[in-house]
């Protein structure tokens, strides 16, 4: 267990370290062009979704997220525009987009890259659901210009630290060896089932997250998101939505106390970044690690421009609750995956 928590430190460091400097890159963008500060927080997220994919991944893989992620960013932020100005077409938009990243992978472990990719911005999008411009600034085009600028920042950033680590660092990301699989005999075929699992589940999100929580509908989504992404079984969502609920819980307390204690302005930014390096630390240990810790992070966020994050904590927990039993809903009784036939190329890709 201590070798374990050594190179999940080992690991956790790498990832803050891109993260910051794609933070540091990001700021000197926003200050000197102008851009709305939810860039900030799109390079962060980008970064931290991005690390995990990458650790392990060829110079291909590398030079291939290079080029479709800067794309895919910014048609998410497009999207995000779409939702904010009509939200059933856009939230329609999202779970489509979001069910055939799932359904594609049936084409084997290329096209299962491919709707990793894909999906990122997409998480990336319920974490920063604003644009990148100001709202005034009006022009979609150079919105979508500077987003994909941001994704290109966060890949290089994850990229160039990584590489550095495997070059000189104490333990290199070698490349996980291919398990193998056989083919199913399920009708129709997992990834379909999942594809339409996660298309239940992310749409009655969105309309229960509009409905109950008006703009904080974010929290929901992503909830059923996290909880029916690689979806071995009904147990393993049954087991993701209540580790999610649980953290959730554990980081509105650990919250609290930080806003108990005065942190606010760029101290709750320090902290932030100090949370989220020890969540990413107990990740591997158990999910509800970092279901506290981006929950705390997000709280303080919140603190950060100008919002009462205190009086929306019990707000998110119920998000959340909700989130994960519509997810769990549509694993266990909309076409269920049998554990024992979930191959690994569908295993979670995030």
């Amino acid at each position: 267990m201590t070798a374990k928590l050594i190179r999940n430190a080992y690991e956790a460091a790498l990832t803050m370290t891109a993260v910051l400097l794609s933070w540091g890159i990001a700021l000197i963008l926003e200050t000197t062009a102008g851009l709305h500060t939810d860039s900030l927080v799109l390079a962060v997220a980008l970064t931290l979704t991005l690390s995990s994919t990458q650790r392990t991944a060829d110079t291909r893989r590398r030079l291939t997220a290079l080029a479709l992620l800067p794309v895919a960013a910014g048609l998410a932020q497009l999207l995000g525009r779409l939702i904010a100005t009509h939200y059933a077409a856009g939230a329609a938009v999202f779970t489509a987009v979001l069910a055939f990243a799932i359904w594609i992978r049936r084409y084997g472990p290329v096209a299962t890259k491919a709707g990793t990719l894909l999906t990122l911005p997409l998480v990336a999008l319920l974490v920063v659901p604003g644009p990148a411009l100001p709202p005034e600034a009006g022009d979609r085009l150079l919105n979508w210009a500077w987003s994909a600028l941001i994704g290109a920042v966060a890949c290089a950033g994850v990229w160039l630290v990584q590489g550095v680590a495997d070059r000189w660092g104490p333990w290199p990301g070698a490349a996980e060896p291919a398990a193998p699989s056989r083919p199913s005999r399920l009708h129709p075929r997992p990834s379909t089932r999942m594809a339409l699992q996660m298309a239940a589940g992310v749409a009655a999100a969105f309309a229960l997250g509009r409905l109950c929580y008006d703009h904080h509908w974010p929290w929901m989504v992503l909830t059923a998101y996290v909880a029916a992404s690689g979806n071995r079984g009904r147990t393993d969502v049954l087991r993701k939505g209540v580790e999610r609920c649980l953290g959730a819980a554990a980081g509105t307390l650990l919250a609290t106390g930080v806003a108990a204690a005065g942190i606010d302005g760029h101290a709750s930014v320090a902290v932030m970044f100090g949370v989220l390096a020890v969540a990413l630390w107990l990740r591997p240990l158990n999910y509800a690690y970092w279901a506290a810790g981006m929950t705390t992070a997000l709280s303080l966020l919140l603190g950060y421009f100008g919002q009462d994050a205190q009086s929306l904590l019990l707000t998110r927990l119920a998000a959340i609750g909700i989130g994960a039993a519509v997810s769990v809903a549509a694993a266990w009784w909309l076409l269920p995956v049998p554990r024992r036939r979930t191959t690994p190329a569908l295993r979670p890709a995030t």
